[in-house]
């Protein structure tokens, strides 16, 4: 007996189509359950310190070189293909307190508990030739930070007061200061080039211009900011790691109330660093895990931990907006995916262009309360598991006594306090 096979004619109007949809949500639902089951994003650790790793910096123009400064004074440069260390130098004596590499990327500068600041060059010594710096500085005080220019050679120190150094000579250009206590970290505007932003010990986050001889304005907050990073595409936006546990991303036209507050954490944000398009951060905290926020919300979409990680002191976004890096005080630098589910390597066309759909997918049916659970589930530590537990219930409990408070006292006499605006103490200009 002969059947013919009758080619189906396809309609594509979705009004005949009654299963398009439901087609779609299962495909939407198994490429989500598959991002989570190939979510593995830890890559190498990188090992060779002998002391808790305190600073990093980028090489500017190499993808694959990083620079690391420890505890006990000693710097290592980092060959990220091979995953293995390609110079060690004993540069301070006590900590390595900050570390920047220069613009062109054929020297960097350390700053450390000796007084001293050092300029190193990039490339190892010949044979037989000493391990000497370029130039060395000895200051009064002990500096804490340092970062250099984009695009002059010129670099800011910070410590008891700013300093703006031109690398010619041994004396700073200018000293800014505003306050008398103690500054732990400053950072110069990646777009606007002479802006600086420096976070001090007594609550103050204090911008500056470099053209004039007088700090721009401040902000005090309630609780120290360890650190700030400026947002690399928007010239005004930057993103300070607190004390409280939050970060805050503040524009800085309008410093009175934060752009978003960042929470998750469940212990002091040590360290922020921003990826180079500039619409996520990685922060790193005391309570041994990295997270992933996007600029504009205020939860992580993504937490890494480790069993053996230890509080994580330092953290880098690579310029290729691949990887993470972060340092740890059990002396470890480890290597992550931004992406925790991205296959590396080459991928075929249609790779790609299932990879596309899948995607397009997953954001079209973000929301239906399967498809959400999936993706936002995050298996955490006992001890982070068991603290946001806690914190939420102090939350609660904080809000349960205000509204009581409210409803028993004179209409107006308590207001409602946007959570934006409960942190900021008060702006100076």
């Amino acid at each position: 007996m002969c059947v013919l096979s009758v080619a189906v004619p396809r309609n594509y109007d979705p009004a005949l189509h009654p299963f398009e949809v439901a087609r779609e949500y299962t495909r939407a639902l198994n490429a989500t359950k598959l991002e989570r089951v190939f979510a593995k994003p830890f890559l190498s650790s990188l090992d060779g310190h002998r002391d808790g790793v305190n600073c990093m910096a980028k090489h500017p123009k190499s993808l694959s070189t990083v620079l690391s400064g420890a505890c006990d004074g000693e710097v290592k440069i980092w060959n990220l293909t091979k995953r293995q260390c390609i110079r060690t130098i004993q540069a301070h004596e006590g900590f390595v307190r900050g570390m920047c590499a220069r613009f062109c990327g054929t020297s960097f500068f350390t700053v450390g508990d000796d007084k001293t600041v050092k300029q190193w060059k990039m490339e190892s010594p010949e044979y037989g030739e000493e391990e000497e710096p370029i130039h060395t500085i000895l200051g009064k005080t002990v500096y804490t930070g340092i970062d250099h220019h984009w695009k002059e050679p010129v670099f800011a120190t910070c410590g008891h007061q700013v300093d703006i150094w031109d690398e010619q000579r041994t004396s700073p250009k200018c000293s800014l200061t505003w306050g008398f206590d103690s500054i732990s970290s400053v950072k110069f505007n990646p777009i606007e080039t002479y802006l600086l932003g420096s976070c001090a010990s007594d609550r103050n986050i204090v911008l500056y211009d470099m053209r004039k001889s007088t700090p721009l304005k401040k902000v005090i907050l309630n609780m120290r900011t360890n650190t700030l990073c400026w947002n690399p595409m928007e010239a005004f936006i930057f993103t300070a790691a607190n004390e409280d546990y939050n970060l805050y991303t503040f524009d800085m036209r309008f410093l009175e109330s934060p752009v978003m507050v960042h929470m998750d954490h469940v212990s002091a944000v040590l360290d922020v660093d921003y990826s180079p398009t500039g619409k996520e951060f990685v922060s790193a905290s005391f309570d041994k895990s990295i997270r992933i926020f996007p600029v504009d919300k205020g939860h992580s979409r993504e937490v890494y931990h480790t069993k053996r990680m230890q509080h994580v002191i330092t953290v880098k976004w690579t310029s290729d907006n691949k990887y993470i890096l972060c340092g740890s005080d059990e002396m470890n630098i480890r290597l992550w995916k931004a992406n925790a589910s991205e296959k590396l390597g080459v991928l075929a066309p249609r790779e790609k262009a299932a990879m596309n759909y899948n995607q397009k997918l997953k954001e079209k049916f973000q929301f239906h309360p399967q498809i959400r659970r999936i993706a936002q589930h995050r298996h955490l530590p006992k001890s982070i598991y068991c603290q946001i537990k806690e914190q939420r219930i102090m939350r609660e409990a904080r809000r349960r006594k205000e509204m009581n408070r409210r409803k028993h006292s004179k209409p107006g006499s308590v207001p409602f306090v946007p959570e934006r605006k409960k942190h900021i103490v008060a702006v100076v200009k």
